[in-house]
């Protein structure tokens, strides 16, 4: 089957912070696509809706079956049921782990560009944040662990994980996540993967995902997975998420901290969520195929047609991070801004500024249009 990627959706004024914060602005900024969601998902959504009822919902069968299916499948491991914790989104989750396992001056621990919450969530529990770069290897971004270690402090209890990495666009090989994990059970840290991305990778026989679920059965007792099927099936804005915890310790101390700080998850989420798992694997294989020639396009294009900036090719996601160190200005997403009316997301918060970030995770004939406005304002 055929899908198409390449017809604009017009989103504008249907309040969409996408398009609609900065309507003024040609938007490439925050991690949402701008292609309809799958049609296996919208026809479980009117059948949802033909329904008409939608009160207070709970995960029906069918989104357990198929959660677990695709864990199985896809992921590779079996999970009891009792092992899922399902949430209404994965930020949440993040501040959630730090609540339940940081106390006032305790300290989180993660490595740097990241996506910004990660970089917040520490407020959350009066926790310190302790943040170390990624360090450019041969074989691309990866851990700097001598860094890690001189860095990490006897009062640190959480390492926030993104794998695949936003904005880097890494897939962290086998070997980097045991080290990690590792790390972590050296310093009693508990790992929280977030692996939000992990459908999105643009070469699996070239870099597969190795998710923390397969582990060593060792590192259960401290090991928090994060997963969800927004960023990939396009359905963020529904706000699903789940977290796998094996460890009957970790995961009561983990759902302890809810209190009445987490709404209840809606109806309409749990019946997408299983449609894109159960009925949704053709939509994200072309999808993902298409992303590839995006990726390809636009590494080409800014490393032959715009001095200044350099990329390397991300592995995964529908985000480009983008080095303009070599503009010599103090902000280029504002740089930006002003001089050619494009809505990026600036480098700064993610912890590295003289960067930012590019979403290509739309028409290509749309994504070349922001490119070119790039090029001619530098």
């Amino acid at each position: 089957m055929n899908f198409d990627f390449d017809t604009p959706v017009s989103r504008r004024g249907t309040g969409c912070i996408k398009y609609d914060r900065r309507p003024e602005l040609d938007p490439f900024w925050v991690a949402d696509m701008d292609f309809a969601s799958a049609p296996a998902i919208l026809d479980a959504l009117h059948r949802r809706v033909d329904h008409g009822v939608f009160g207070y919902a709970q995960p029906h069968e069918g989104l357990n079956d198929a959660v677990l299916t695709y864990l199985r499948e896809r992921r590779g491991v079996e999970v009891p049921l009792g092992h899922i914790v399902h949430l209404g989104g994965l930020v949440p989750a993040l501040s959630l782990a730090t609540r339940a396992f940081c106390k006032p001056g305790e300290a989180v621990m993660s490595c740097t560009p990241v996506y910004p919450p990660f970089l917040g969530v520490q407020r959350d529990a009066d926790a310190e944040l302790i943040t170390v770069d990624h360090k450019l290897r041969d074989t691309g971004w990866s851990f700097d662990w001598e860094a890690m270690e001189r860095a990490v402090t006897p009062a640190t209890r959480v390492f926030l994980l993104c794998n695949p990495q936003n904005p880097l666009g890494r897939v962290f090989s086998k070997q980097e996540i045991h080290q990690l994990a590792e790390f972590c059970e050296n310093h009693d840290l508990i790992l929280v993967a977030d692996e939000i991305h992990c459908d999105l990778i643009l070469d699996e026989d070239l870099t597969p995902h190795f998710s923390a679920l397969s582990l060593p059965e060792r590192y259960a007792a401290r090991t928090i997975t994060l997963l969800s099927p927004s960023k990939t099936w396009n359905i963020a804005g529904l706000g699903y998420a789940y977290a796998v915890i094996a460890d009957d310790t970790l995961r009561r101390r983990f759902t302890s901290e809810r209190g009445h700080t987490l709404t209840e998850i809606n109806a309409l989420s749990y019946y997408a969520a299983e449609a894109a798992y159960r009925d949704g694997e053709s939509w994200r294989q072309e999808l993902v195929s298409y992303l590839r020639e995006n990726r390809d396009q636009l590494v080409t294009f800014i490393n032959t047609r715009c001095p200044g900036l350099s990329i390397r090719p991300g592995e995964a996601t529908y985000l480009s991070w983008i080095n303009a160190t070599g503009m010599g200005v103090k902000n280029p997403a504002m740089h930006f801004e002003k001089n050619a009316g494009l809505f990026l997301s600036d480098g700064a918060p993610f912890g590295w500024p003289d960067h930012f970030r590019f979403n290509f995770g739309c028409p290509r004939a749309r994504m070349l249009e922001g490119l070119e406005k790039i090029a001619a304002s530098i």
